[in-house]
C-alpha cells in the first residue's frame, strides 16, 4: 500500500503531493543504466536489469493517488525522486529531479521508471530527468546490492 500525502507548498500557489514506495535491494543491482532508473514489484532481478535499483515494490503507478497523478500531468510540474536506505553507518540518500508530462498515464502495474529522455509509456513517472541509475551515489547502490531496504519518495510540485 502506498503512503500518499498532499499539502500546500510553502512558497507558491501550487500544491505538493507525495508518494512513498517501499522496496528492497537485490544482489544484481548495479545501477549502471545511463538514461533510466526503475523500481519493480517483481521479486527477482537479472544482471541485465541495470536500471533497476529496487525489487518487491509495495506499489506501482496504477495505484498512485489521483491528485498526485493529476499534478504530474503538467509539463510545468517538477518531480523529485529521493532514494533512501539505512545502513549500519547511517542513512544514504540521493535525489533525481525530472518533470511531468501531459502524456503520463500511470498505467504501470509492475514497475515505475524515471527517464532522462522524453519517452513516455505506462510505467513512466517522470521525464527530462537530471540523472538516471548510473548517476546515483555508489554507496547507496552498493547498499542496495547488499539487499538494503529502499524508500523511494516521489514529490511533485505543480
Amino acid at each position: 500500500m502506498t503512503d500518499a500525502d498532499a499539502s500546500a507548498s510553502g512558497g507558491g500557489n501550487g500544491t505538493t503531493h507525495v508518494e512513498r514506495i517501499h522496496a528492497r535491494g537485490h544482489e544484481n543491482v548495479t545501477g549502471e543504466h545511463g538514461s533510466t532508473v526503475e523500481v519493480t514489484s517483481d521479486d527477482w532481478l537479472t544482471p541485465a536489469g541495470d536500471c533497476i535499483v529496487g525489487v518487491e515494490a509495495d506499489t506501482t503507478p496504477e495505484a498512485f493517488d489521483d491528485a498526485f497523478v493529476d499534478a504530474c500531468r503538467s509539463a510545468d510540474a517538477t518531480i523529485s525522486a529521493e532514494f533512501a536506505v539505512e545502513t549500519a553507518d547511517g542513512a544514504l540518500t540521493d535525489t533525481i529531479t525530472g518533470r511531468g508530462d501531459p502524456e503520463l498515464t500511470f498505467d504501470g502495474d509492475r514497475s515505475l521508471v524515471g527517464r532522462t529522455s522524453e519517452y513516455v509509456d505506462g510505467r513512466t513517472v517522470f521525464v527530462g530527468a537530471d540523472g538516471a541509475a548510473a548517476d546515483l551515489d555508489r554507496e547507496l547502490i552498493d547498499a542496495l546490492a547488499a539487499g538494503a531496504e529502499l524508500t523511494l519518495t516521489l514529490t511533485v510540485e505543480a
